[in-house]
């Protein structure tokens, strides 16, 4: 199966194509030969088309398709077709000169001839749209510096790639005329690494004199905005990705189960963004965009785009949990895709996906074959046995949630096969695994610019707004005891350094032993019922607790007895506030996790109470309010968490989060130490007090403990 590139490749540039000397349409495609590959890897186009008619931009306009992938620019000069009537006007004052020439270009684009003519225009509007294309007028002059009759008339055309190799190429003079626009054409090719006459370079420096306003009997001037004006009722939303001429032959249109947009998305401008800056960077790259900002149906766009280009058979999803996969199959079959979700026992995915490989393997298949998949399958020798199968160049690989793929084991297993790769994260950024993190850039490609921050995603509406209300927790006497002791062990074991890496072996228990006496200290459990007794509205609530147990004397005998903190937090809700609520935990079936997002949403149940399952893409928009009752220094959780809670849903103004922030020992104050782990547990405080509606008050919550610990640069 083959299908359209997008972008360039990176080898030696132009000096790879196999070029004839000269190309005519009567027995050449002359798009597909000698435009589409030369354009391909261009980053500068320099063009002289004669008159400026819709007919002559729309010739000059062949293959630019895929300059516009690759990130190329034109320079374009052109000369206005004038009647003697025009000429005279302009000659009678110069103030009048522009009038008649805008006048002039106008009337040439009354009406296009056909539809190959308007498709090619659109990528000029879409060029000048976002800056990459810039006009000039060429206007015959005499010596005293009138207009005069004649035209400028040149057919030439520059092909500039980034390792300073050149094509250079003459057209014929009948371009112009009528319905032969694709008909008739004859073009004679030069190339700058093997041109001993120096024709190419002879033809740039007579380009650049005549861009510079340099030659003799022209006046050559700007003329971009007027342009752009003329262009605008061609412009459309999205960038062509191959030329009209260029017909697919790789396979059949309409696939079946092929994606397709629904008509109740309308994509924002910053989805449309971040979708066409996917395809200038060569179908590679990841999307940094705030958690509930829309990266699913995003990368859906890119998908529907592909498919309706001919360029796309194939679509693997790999996400990290199994309800993410129940989540973008659904996403899936709104937008017209039948997906096959491979997870769990082999027995229920391997035989169907095997077949339907088969199937697609065929060019007259008509079948479009979507497979969402977990992280843990996708690592299994069936899948990756599988994955040699998909069409190496028409299938889109998506990785949501892609910063759990950094582990050396996954990345070994990214598909080298498939070109067209697509992350998804609103943290990319692995904590403390550089190593990692670099392996996801190297495999998936740069974060496209610009990201989508939380605070553009609030902003631009994508996310609710909301208030922000910091609950500060004292240690116990014995918990402050055992926090002491367990933080002399590590100090004694980081040298007394308190720059500590996370990822050291010798530390790691000690700071993991740490971080759930933190993480499930008794003093948070009075906090929240006096929380609780000051919310009247205790409806679609989360709760995310600390991973750990909490230790209680057991009143019939003298051994102690344990109860997992989430269970005690769930118990206390349920009795002495009257919540129905349940736990969302890894060891919840997946169906039943599905039910119990329904209940939410539906209100059957009035909250969740989870550790960290609700952390990465689950999907429940009708979240009034979040209390964190422990949470990692790691910035992606707290990211993760906040963008959960404010994603809109139907009547929902704004959301209110509760954060439990646990105070170490004051009488530690005076140490580097504390001080040091405080402004780490502070940096998430500050993440969310300044976007918060109610940002004074929350900043005045920590005013002591800032001072207090000498932290007020936060």
């Amino acid at each position: 199966m083959t299908s359209q590139p997008i972008g360039r490749s990176v080898a030696t540039g132009l000096r790879e194509l196999d070029l004839d000397i000269s190309y005519g349409t009567v027995s050449d495609d002359i798009v597909r030969t000698f435009y589409s590959p030369c354009l391909r890897h261009a980053v500068l186009y320099r063009r002289a088309v004669g008159y400026f008619t819709s007919g002559a931009l729309a010739a000059a306009a062949k293959g630019v398709a895929h300059l516009i992938a690759n990130g190329g620019r034109i320079r374009l000069v052109a000369s206005p077709r004038l009647t003697e009537e025009d000429i005279e006007a302009i000659n009678r004052g110069y103030t009048r000169r522009r009038q008649v020439i805008e006048s002039a270009i106008r009337l040439e684009f009354e009406r296009v001839r056909n539809e190959l003519e308007s498709a090619r225009l659109s990528a000029l509007a879409w060029l000048i749209a976002h800056e990459r294309l810039d006009v000039k007028l060429a206007l015959r002059v005499g010596s005293n510096g009138h207009v005069t009759r004649g035209v400028f008339h040149e057919k030439t055309g520059i092909i500039s790639d980034d390792h300073d190799n050149h094509v250079a190429f003459s057209g014929s003079s009948n371009e112009t005329v009528g319905g032969l626009i694709d008909n008739h054409e004859v073009i004679d090719v030069f190339w700058s690494w093997n041109d001993p006459h120096g024709r190419v370079q002879r033809k740039i420096s007579h380009f650049e004199s005549l861009w510079s306003d340099d030659t003799p009997g022209l006046d050559v001037t700007p003329f971009t905005d007027v342009c752009a004006d003329v262009l605008e009722r061609f412009k459309r939303k999205n960038p062509p990705r191959r030329d009209p001429a260029e017909v697919p032959t790789s396979r059949p249109p309409g696939l079946k189960g092929a994606p397709v947009l629904p008509s109740e998305i309308q994509l924002r401008p910053y989805q449309v963004t971040a979708r066409d800056q996917w395809f200038l960077n060569n179908g590679r790259g990841m999307l940094k965009m705030a958690t509930g900002s829309g990266k699913t149906i995003t990368a859906l766009s890119i998908a529907v785009d592909l498919a309706s280009d001919y360029a796309l058979a194939a679509t693997v999803i790999v996400c990290p949990f199994r309800h993410l996969v129940s989540q973008w199959a659904r996403e899936c079959r709104r937008h017209g895709m039948d997906p096959i979700l491979a997870c769990g026992s082999r027995n229920s995915w391997y035989g169907n996906l095997a077949n339907h490989l088969l199937e697609t393997r065929r060019l007259d298949s008509g079948r479009f074959l979507t497979v969402v998949t977990t992280n843990k399958t996708f690592l299994g020798d069936p899948f990756q046995q599988l994955l040699r199968d998909f069409p190496q160049n028409g299938t889109l690989f998506v990785a949501d949630e892609v910063h759990n793929l950094g582990a050396t084991k996954l990345t070994k297993c990214l598909p080298a096969t498939i070109p067209l790769r697509l992350g998804l994260s609103a943290t990319p950024e692995r904590w403390f695994d550089e190593r990692g993190t670099e392996a996801l850039f190297r495999y998936f490609g740069p974060v496209l610019q610009p990201e989508f921050t939380l605070k553009d995603a609030i902003e631009s509406g994508a996310l609710c707004k909301y208030r922000y209300f910091p609950i500060l927790v004292e240690l116990s006497d014995d918990e402050s005891a055992k926090y002491r002791a367990i933080t002399a062990s590590i100090v004694r074991l980081a040298g007394n350094s308190t720059d500590i890496d996370e990822t050291d072996d010798r530390l790691l228990p000690l700071l993991i032993k740490r971080a759930r006496l933190v993480a499930c200290a008794k003093g948070k459990l009075p906090a929240l019922r006096t929380l609780m007794d000051t919310i009247s509205d205790r409806r679609h609530m989360l709760f995310y607790c600390g991973d750990g147990q909490l230790t209680y004397e057991s009143g019939k005998t003298e051994q102690e007895e344990y109860r997992r903190y989430l269970e005690v937090v769930a118990g206390i809700l349920n009795a002495d506030f009257r919540m129905r609520v349940a736990t969302y935990v890894a060891e919840t079936p997946a169906n039943h996790r599905e039910d119990l997002r329904i209940d939410f949403e539906s209100g059957q149940i009035d909250g969740l109470v989870a550790i960290r399952c609700l952390d990465e893409g689950v999907d429940i928009p009708a979240v009034r309010s979040a209390v964190i009752m422990a949470s990692s220094a790691n910035p992606r959780q707290f990211i993760q968490r906040r963008g959960r809670v404010l994603r809109n849903a139907p009547g929902k103004q704004s959301a209110t989060i509760y954060d439990f922030i646990v105070v170490p020992p004051r009488d530690t104050a005076d140490s580097a130490w504390e001080r040091s782990l405080l402004r780490r547990e502070l940096t998430r405080f500050v993440e969310f007090a300044d976007l918060a509606l109610n940002a004074g008050e929350a900043r005045m919550a920590i005013w002591d403990l800032q001072r207090m610990f000498d932290l007020m640069d936060l």
